[in-house]
């Protein structure tokens, strides 16, 4: 079976001179090797297609057959690496945490400790008859997280 660690220091070596950063590599059974990258301004088809033919280029299928899938990290796609938190700083995302909480909220920040969500909230204030809005900022470790993704809104 062909070493992940083999095909990771590849796609580092040639993500190097671009914008592109992976995100994951699966190698399943039967030598299916799946290479996910993104891009800050997106992945185009002809970034996913240089990738896979230095990938080509530089394992043998003499000493062992493979079969090779390179491709973007989708839109629905939960978040797995940290520069993606970062990339859609000030988009609205969808999160699931551990704990079976499910929220919705603008992403406000986020580095190797944690990420914060603005959430709205409604309250009802002491003495008023109606509930106002509120935002809430609300800070989680990587820990609590189960996923995170980028919410399509249809308004």
């Amino acid at each position: 079976m062909i070493e992940k660690s083999v095909v990771s220091q590849l796609v580092e070596e040639k993500l190097a001179s671009s914008d592109n950063f992976l995100v994951d590599i699966v190698i399943k059974p039967g030598n299916l090797i799946i290479v996910e990258i993104d891009n800050d301004e997106g992945v185009c088809i002809d970034d996913c297609a240089e990738l896979s033919r230095y990938l080509e280029e530089h394992l043998d299928r003499d000493v062992e057959d493979y079969e090779l899938e390179v491709g973007s990290a989708g839109i629905t796609s939960a978040f797995k690496v940290l520069r993606q938190y970062v990339k859609n700083i000030g988009n609205e995302v969808e999160m699931l945490l551990k704990n079976g909480v499910k929220l919705a909220g603008v992403l406000k920040s986020a580095d190797e400790t944690g990420v914060v969500v603005t959430v709205e909230k409604q309250i009802k204030p002491e003495g008023a008859k109606r509930k106002v809005t509120v935002q809430d900022d609300q800070s989680y470790t990587f820990d609590e997280i189960k996923y995170t993704k980028y919410l399509i809104r249809f308004k």
